[in-house]
């Protein structure tokens, strides 16, 4: 470990005893003029590993927005990865196109931190991630991605490594596939929902063979960055890229560009989990409403140096609850509008072939803006695997060249999962977080949005200070 690192380690262990010392002997108000003070997470003097996994380029273009936050965050972070895993279009080298635009403001951002990365410290650890779905199996082959998650989570550090994932799960699960001995290394925060529809069987493999995994499965919470919260004037998607960010050096005008200027950035919460997180004492749990644990005794736990938030607490990346048993459902049949199946949940389609199959037999789902290759792994039948993203009903049509299965259609129902399913956690899922279901944290009918949406102000109110570093250096003194 270089001498700076072994410095900075020293410095933010002592501030995190501080920190932790102060919380034991006072719990006191965590408001100050009208605003939250955060109590874990960055901005209470914690730094955290991060390496981050992205669809950049590909199916969603706010992964650019998403990353142009990240950098004018990077001096608080360890960033050890920057791994491009899309669906289809989108490669590393968008990675490297934000990096550019980062170059070219860095100047200025060292003015106010030496801490900020070099240029060249980005891009060298910049990797090529998976590009296509998993097979039914759940992962195909090692990638420069996967490997480096495997060798980043090896390290001789005593902070876990917080993988967040923006895009596909692919290299996630090949790299537990590759190396499961750093599953108890790994904090993972995924941007699921729409993510999830497009790695189903990763997915299902991480749930079947890595059930002890610690990972926030955020399905919709994601949504109250955009969504709700306090929209008016300056403070709207549009209206805030205009006064704080376009014109804010070479990044801002970069994000600017993106999106027809306006906010998005879905995958910025999982970096809002790690930035500021305020643990005030809620109400003590009860059925039907959230579920929530561990907070009744005294714990110092989530401020133990370089250990994430928990994901119970609330905070800019949102408040979870303990994930119910992933649900999964089985159709050895045609299903029809009235099946219906839980939102994000997982729907396998089990058709048989019959006799008459040629020797290349091939088939897909088409659903929606999908595809899905059909599995022939098991004798005399066809899978399908598909996550539905949003609570509606859904058509499916099969082509194929196996008679039997060619042209087939059907249908199915997707609803919002009701609160009570939060009463019954997973005991085979320890470690498995996701939305809140209880209507009152729901926002425009996406569950748990609003506890994400309800720091708007102080979120963006902080980027917009940060977004300043890019257009000009430090004033003297300093």
């Amino acid at each position: 470990m270089t001498t700076w690192k072994t410095i900075k380690l020293a410095i933010l262990v002592l501030s995190s005893l501080a920190a932790t010392v102060a919380l034991a002997e006072s719990q006191t108000s965590n408001v100050s003029n009208g605003r939250a003070v955060p109590q874990s997470g960055v901005l209470a003097g914690q730094c955290y590993r991060v390496l981050v996994s992205t669809d950049i380029g590909g199916t969603d273009p706010d992964d650019f927005q998403s990353m142009v936050h990240l950098l004018v965050y990077a001096d608080v972070f360890d960033i050890e990865g920057l791994i491009s895993s899309p669906y289809g279009p989108g490669r590393k080298e968008d990675i490297l196109k934000v990096i550019d635009c980062y170059a070219k403001d860095y100047a200025n951002l060292k003015t106010y931190s030496d801490a900020y990365p070099t240029p060249d410290a980005l891009r060298a650890v910049t990797r090529q991630g998976e590009t296509l779905m998993a097979p039914y199996a759940g992962f195909r082959r090692s990638t420069e991605g996967s490997q480096w998650i495997v060798r980043c989570a090896r390290r001789d550090d005593p902070r876990p490594l917080c993988l967040l994932v923006w895009g596909g799960i692919e290299d996630l699960a090949q790299a537990l596939h590759d190396a499961p001995d750093i599953l108890a290394r790994l904090r993972v925060y995924w941007i699921g929902g729409p993510n999830k529809k497009w790695s189903p069987d990763a997915y299902q493999y991480i749930v079947d063979h890595h059930p002890e995994l610690w990972i926030i499965e955020a399905n919709a919470t994601y949504r109250g960055w955009f969504v709700g919260g306090n929209q008016s004037g300056p403070w709207s998607n549009a209206g805030f890229v205009a006064k704080h960010v376009a014109g804010k050096g070479a990044l801002g005008d970069f994000f600017n560009t993106q999106l027809g200027g306006t906010i998005k950035m879905g995958d910025t919460p999982s970096v809002g989990w790690l930035l500021f997180g305020n643990p005030a004492k809620p109400a003590k749990p009860v059925w039907g409403g959230r579920f929530v644990h561990a907070w009744e005794r005294p714990s110092v736990r989530w401020l133990q140096f370089g250990h994430p938030p928990e994901p119970f607490q609330p905070g800019w990346g949102g408040q979870f609850v303990r994930a119910w048993e992933r649900p999964r459902v089985v159709f050895k049949r045609l299903t029809t509008a009235a099946d219906r199946i839980e939102q994000f949940s997982v729907f396998e389609l089990v058709l048989p072939v019959g006799a008459a199959t040629p020797n290349n037999r091939e088939a897909s789902m088409v659903i929606e803006n999908q595809s899905l290759v059909g599995d022939f792994g098991k004798k005399g039948s066809v899978r399908f695997r598909f996550s539905p993203k949003a609570a509606k009903t859904y058509s499916y049509r099969i082509q194929s060249n196996v008679p039997a299965l060619n042209s087939r259609t059907g249908e199915l129902t997707s609803f919002i999962p009701p609160p009570s399913v939060a009463r019954q956690p997973s005991q085979r899922l320890p470690n498995w977080w996701t939305d809140d279901p209880s209507p009152e944290v729901a926002e425009g009918g996406h569950i748990g949005a609003r506890t994400v949406s309800r720091w708007r102000e102080d979120f963006l109110r902080d980027f917009a200070a940060r977004m300043l570093r890019c257009e000009s250096p430090a004033p003297s003194g300093q």
